[in-house]
């Protein structure tokens, strides 16, 4: 097989021009039987583990006989339709689509309920065709998980009227279905003949695309260490792409950590000729609530314009968007609004129809992502590309942790409306027996080392049921957002609770008392993450290949640990494209930035900014390990250097203030930028030539030493054996050279990063950070 990386490697694939138009049940339902308004008022669902096992309880109660997962196909013209029908009772004639859910199976959508009965009816058709039936009995069963209970919604049909039903849907979905097969062939001959979009590759830039192609061709995921400025993005996005056509690969998601790491997904698929020249369909997915047009507003059809009538709308909509293709925000919204339906939720129904899709980590890892769910029920062949991966295990550590803070739920409480307020007094009065139980309330955290109690969660799992089964009929939503938005993180705990192990910590604290001060305080509820890894396997045994690359994935054994990566994932590590020379890297010893120290080491630390600053003056970063050093560290500098410009990163800095400060760095430029060492200027900013010459690092980037800190490192330290570097050095020192990172971003480049901290001159600091650099212990003037 040719090199793919090269400019001129001919097509490999050969493509089928009789191909077959298969399509799911579900697909071709979701396609064509929605109707009337998008209809967003909560309605609680069981977790995907609750919903199995509510399927086995319903199909255990029928009679001997009864058939379970029954597979099907039918055939209308070109396209073959094929399923599995929950149950048939061969006796009774009786198809059954069953749907698990919790409360009421009144509160189902119309459209929802549109949605689930087709598929009930299209299963009776081809129970009908197959077995010569001239009719059959459809039933739409909703079980309760929690009352199990059934509700039931029976038909009795004729084969004739069910073909008809069939037929109709199928002639409505089929010239989607043969423009997408057009498109895919069409997408797939593109990718097969892509070339680079440069003469040239940068170094590195080569053997990454390379490693790419061949670890998604062997269904291999890849731990990729290379170094800033050698074009990561888009040496990955072209490895992957190359390779889909021979690996049938459906989607490829780009995954990021920040705004800044979306856009650069964007230029590089830009670059590579999507749409114009390249046939793919991108889609940017922001937000929620940075896509709504109407905050103020519900998301059902009483309540926001664009809800209203938003099914009838969406199939001009959708094919608009197929044709326009490159679906970033601002296409995207100009596309939605143009036929009067939501953005956010048209770039949801885009998701079925795009190549590529670039968005945050938490559409593929969070607990509910649902990119992971697509690509579970689609049975979708997925390539992940994962940006900055040194931030994911943090990030996963967030998505599996939870809270359930005990003061916000006094205050709810207290203010309950009656039909919620039963539920509530049910938890407050396990909490307080709970309470009670906890040996040492007076202190701030009392670990629970066994977890959550079981009965306790039910209770807690009962009372978010009932809020959400209450405010399902509440016309106006946004007024009880903080109750609904407070069931959603009971929910979120329980299913966190449920899966408590070695991986997790949990514990009870802060405590809380009851507005007004009356009554028993009750404490804060937490459970907190500290190996993502044992949660994350199954997302990456249903990816295909996953690619994760980064300037800092080291030590590759602790990066695996903590991500739960399999043990065949292969590890590259890309020498840098750029020399010793090119970058001045000094420590300076006689400086120590421990919390201890700060305030007499401040006029050592500014004086080597100004010295370096007076000694070849340009723009510099200056990063510190908190806003209050930053502060106090300004303050020195601007009392001893006046003539240096400064501008400095503030606390809940609004997007156009970061765009601005970024816009200071100007070349020709002069003066210093000071920010938070792992804060939104630490990466993803790139400042190359004369825009940055210089970092100063005024900390060796170490997470506080504090109780929460130190109970992960004793848990880190039982199961890996390395618990003080796992939770302090290694987060620290992966922060520190992403910072330092921002100077070198060509091979054109020159500057400087002092590192002012006594503790880099250590051994064990020193062989965390990069080979390629040349590190001197400055002498002190």
């Amino acid at each position: 097989m040719s090199d793919p990386a090269s400019p001129s490697a001919p097509a490999e694939a050969a493509f089928l021009t009789d191909e077959p138009l298969l399509v799911a049940v579900r697909t071709l339902c979701h396609f064509t039987a929605r109707s009337g308004d998008l209809d967003l008022r909560f309605t609680p669902s069981p977790t995907g583990t609750e919903g199995i096992a509510g399927h086995q309880t319903v199909t255990a109660r029928r009679a001997a006989g009864y058939q379970r997962e029954v597979p099907l196909s039918a055939r209308q013209g070109p396209l073959t339709v094929q399923g599995r029908a929950d149950g048939f009772d061969s006796v009774a004639k009786r198809v059954e689509e069953i749907k698990t859910r919790r409360g009421d199976a009144g509160q189902v959508p119309p459209n929802h309920q549109a949605l689930h009965q087709a598929q009930a009816r299209v299963y009776g058709w081809m129970l009908c065709e197959q077995l010569g039936l001239d009719r059959i009995e459809v039933a739409l069963v909703y079980f309760d998980i929690d009352s199990g209970q059934e509700t039931v919604h029976t038909e009795s049909c004729s084969a004739e009227e069910l073909k008809a039903f069939f037929d109709d849907l199928c002639r409505r979905y089929l010239d989607w279905a043969r423009a997408e097969q057009a498109h895919r062939r069409q997408r797939d001959a593109a990718l097969s003949a892509l070339v680079f979009p440069f003469d040239t590759f940068r170094p590195g830039q080569r053997e990454l695309a390379a490693d790419v192609y061949r670890a998604q061709v062997r269904s291999r995921h890849l731990l990729a260490q290379a170094p800033t400025g050698i074009g990561k993005t888009l040496a990955t996005l072209f490895g992957g792409l190359r390779a889909a056509p021979s690996q049938r690969t459906d989607r490829l998601l780009f995954l990021t950590a920040r705004t800044t790491g979306r856009q650069l997904a964007l230029d590089g698929l830009a670059r590579l000729g999507a749409p114009q020249r390249l046939p793919l369909r991108v889609l940017e997915r922001v937000a929620r609530d940075k896509a709504c047009e109407h905050p103020d507003k519900a998301c059902h059809g009483e309540s926001c314009p664009l809800a209203k009538g938003f099914y009838d709308r969406l199939p001009a909509a959708r094919a608009a968007a197929a044709q326009v293709a490159w679906l970033d925000r601002d296409t995207l919204r100009e596309t939605a609004l143009a036929h009067g339906i939501c953005p956010y939720y048209l770039g949801q129904e885009m998701q079925r129809w795009c190549d590529v899709l670039v968005g945050d980590y938490n559409h593929w890892f969070d607990v509910g992502a649902h990119w992971f769910a697509l690509a579970q029920d689609e049975g979708w062949q997925v390539t992940l590309l994962v940006d900055e991966a040194h931030n994911l295990i943090e990030r996963a550590r967030k998505m599996y942790s939870a809270t359930l803070d005990a003061h916000e739920f006094l205050r709810l409480r207290h203010g309950a409306p009656p039909g919620i307020r039963q539920a509530m007094d049910t938890l407050h009065r396990r909490w307080s027996a709970l309470a009670r139980e906890l040996e040492t309330p007076d202190n701030d955290t009392t670990p629970l080392p066994e977890g959550v109690p079981a009965d306790w969660l039910t209770t807690l799992q009962n009372t978010a049921a009932a809020i959400t089964e209450e405010l399902a009929t509440a016309r106006d939503t946004v007024a009880d957002a903080p109750l609904l938005l407070w069931a959603f993180e009971a929910m979120h705990f329980v299913r966190i609770a449920e899966q408590f192990g070695e991986h997790s910590l949990c514990d009870a604290g802060p405590w809380a008392s009851a507005p007004g001060g009356r009554g028993r305080r009750l404490p804060t509820l937490r459970i907190r993450n500290v190996v993502p890894g044992p949660w994350l396997q199954e997302r990456w045994q249903v990816a295909r290949s996953a690619t994760l690359f980064s300037a800092t994935l080291a030590p590759v054994g602790h990066i695996r640990t903590m991500l739960g990566l399999p043990d065949d994932t292969a590890h590259i590590d890309l020498p840098s494209p750029f020399a010793a020379e090119q970058l001045q890297v000094r420590i300076a010893p006689w400086i120590s930035t421990r919390y201890r120290d700060r305030e007499r080491s401040l006029d050592a630390l500014v004086q080597v900014i100004s010295a370096q600053y007076q000694e070849r003056p340009g723009n510099y970063l200056a990063f510190f390990s908190s806003f209050d050093y930053l502060d106090r560290a300004l303050q020195r500098l601007g009392q001893s250097a006046v003539d240096i410009p400064v501008w400095s990163q503030t606390r809940g800095m609004a997007e156009a203030d970061r765009d601005a400060f970024i816009a200071r760095f100007v070349d020709g430029g002069s003066g210093i930028g000071f920010a938070v060492l792992g804060g939104a200027f630490g990466e993803g900013i790139d400042l190359p030539g004369e825009r940055l010459v210089g970092a100063f690092i005024a900390t060796l980037g170490m997470p506080q030493v504090n109780a929460d800190n130190e109970r992960m490192r004793e848990r880190l330290q039982t199961m890996t054996g390395e618990g003080h570097d796992a939770t302090y050095l290694f987060p620290g020192v992966m922060k520190v050279v992403q910072a330092a990172g921002r100077v070198i971003r060509s091979e054109q480049d020159r500057g400087v990063v002092w590192l002012l901290d006594d503790r880099y001159a250590r051994a064990e600091v020193r062989r965390l950070l990069p080979a390629w650099w040349q590190v001197a212990i400055a002498a002190r003037p």
